[in-house]
């Protein structure tokens, strides 16, 4: 397996991210009939920019359909044009389906910082951004998300009866204010169990910087990592236990809290050297952030746009040796038909990355080679443009249920293009022709 390192220590966030497979041999060509079809169950988009007449959005509203979650990928971890998008659809899906969460590959602590911005005007988002977007998080600080963060900011004080909201589903990283909700309704509800939570909590309430505290954690002996997620455990299961009394709210997001912490120390006690507790570890996260959503939708009522990388809202993985099951397929587990996968493909264009040299940096990518998905798509007579997978007409639809090379770049580059079956992997696909790298903010 291939591993990217960070210092001396296995820097497991970025192997998820960087999703690998070994090189996939070319395939021929895509017949003329095949793009033919494509043509014809293709939907151009009329801009990536949000704001503006969103028309060309309808055709994406009938393939969402009643989907309560809906997973939108991207085939680079920092374009412009994917962020970008993602804005212009959410924005969309808010005004016209009824949704009102935005859903990042970010921690639960971080989104729960940036859900006090946009629901309250609590904090300058700049600053939360800067001081929660860090080491591998570090791609969401960017322009796009800030605006997008603005605008849901602005969307609240026009309408603070039916505000949108932000949550973070990932747990590399579990903030100060998560342990201190939980202490407080501990010590509001049950009294005689704060001494028990302060003593299972020692030392775990982070007083670091988040990028310092991920490096820290990182750096600790297996054995400790493992003693330190039976302290969470415990303390979740001791809070499991308590009746919820009068206010079943509280109760249950303080057990939500508890989890989230507990989420991140067992993130992290997994044998990172060792192949098998690896694989044990990616199949672990994407079902944490599987588990996330599905509870903040259940319990805030609210439809959600889930951002992530094409693998995680996939159905099916691209390694499957070493990313065994992914936040899609479970997903669709507890959802069935209320959860839509949207892949994206790109022909050319650039993103920021990690380089070898562990710096990041800007790369850019030419015409996307022959026998690859994205030759194929690219030759549809409309530049960017959304297609439904699952209807496709003869003879694209078994020509998308085929694995080919596909582009699929996660914080580390260079890396080898992954076989890629698009119908299997997601139910809707939005190509484009040329992305742009996105402006890194703080660099």
């Amino acid at each position: 397996m291939r591993r990217h390192r960070t210092g001396l220590v296995l820097t497991l966030f970025i192997i998820l991210a960087a999703l690998t497979t070994g090189i996939p041999a070319a395939a021929a060509p895509a017949s003329s009939t095949v793009v033919d079809a494509l043509d014809r169950s293709a939907h151009p988009l009329r801009s990536v920019e949000p704001g503006g007449d969103t028309g060309d959005l309808r055709p994406l509203d009938r393939m969402i359909g009643d989907a309560r979650v809906v997973g939108v990928g991207e085939a680079t971890h920092s374009s412009h044009d994917f962020f970008a998008l993602k804005d212009r659809v959410f924005r969309h899906l808010v005004e016209e389906k009824g949704f009102r969460t935005f859903a990042l590959e970010a921690p639960w602590s971080t989104g729960l910082r940036l859900d006090d911005y946009v629901l309250h005007g609590k904090g300058d988002p700049r600053r939360i951004m800067r001081e929660e977007f860090q080491r591998d998080y570090l791609w969401w600080n960017n322009t796009d998300y800030l605006r997008l963060l603005e605008w849901m900011r602005a969307y609240n004080v026009r309408h603070p009866d039916d505000p949108v909201r932000f949550m973070g589903d990932d747990f590399a990283w579990a903030g100060p204010e998560l342990y201190d909700e939980v202490t407080r309704y501990v010590a509001h509800a049950h009294p005689g169990l704060v001494a028990r939570f302060t003593e299972l909590y020692r030392g775990l309430r982070p007083t670091q910087a988040t990028g310092a505290y991920i490096d820290q954690y990182l750096k600790k002996p297996y054995a400790e990592r493992r003693e330190m997620a039976a302290r969470t455990g415990e303390a979740l299961r001791l809070l499991r236990q308590q009746s919820p009394g009068a206010d079943r709210r509280a109760y249950d997001w303080a057990v939500q809290h508890a989890t989230a912490v507990d989420q991140t120390a067992r993130g992290y006690a997994f044998d990172f050297e060792d192949e098998q507790q690896l694989s044990a570890a990616m199949r672990y996260r994407d079902s944490v952030m599987a588990d996330n959503v599905a509870w903040w939708a259940e319990h805030t009522g609210t439809k959600v746009l889930l951002s992530a990388h094409n693998a995680h809202v996939a159905y099916v993985p691209d390694d499957p040796a070493h990313y065994p099951r992914m936040q899609g397929a479970f997903l669709r587990d507890r959802l069935g038909d209320a959860y839509v996968s949207v892949g994206f493909t790109f022909y050319r264009g650039s993103f920021n990355a990690t380089a070898p040299d562990e710096k990041v940096q800007r790369f850019t990518l030419g015409p996307a080679a022959p026998g690859s998905n994205e030759s194929t798509l690219d030759r549809v007579r409309h530049q960017d443009y959304v297609i439904d997978l699952r209807t496709a007409p003869q003879p694209a639809r078994p020509w998308l249920r085929e694995a080919r090379p596909t582009r699929s770049i996660g914080t580390a580059y260079p890396w080898p293009e992954s076989d890629i079956a698009l119908a299997r992997s997601h139910d809707v696909l939005i190509h484009l022709h040329r992305v742009e790298a996105a402006a890194l903010r703080d660099r």
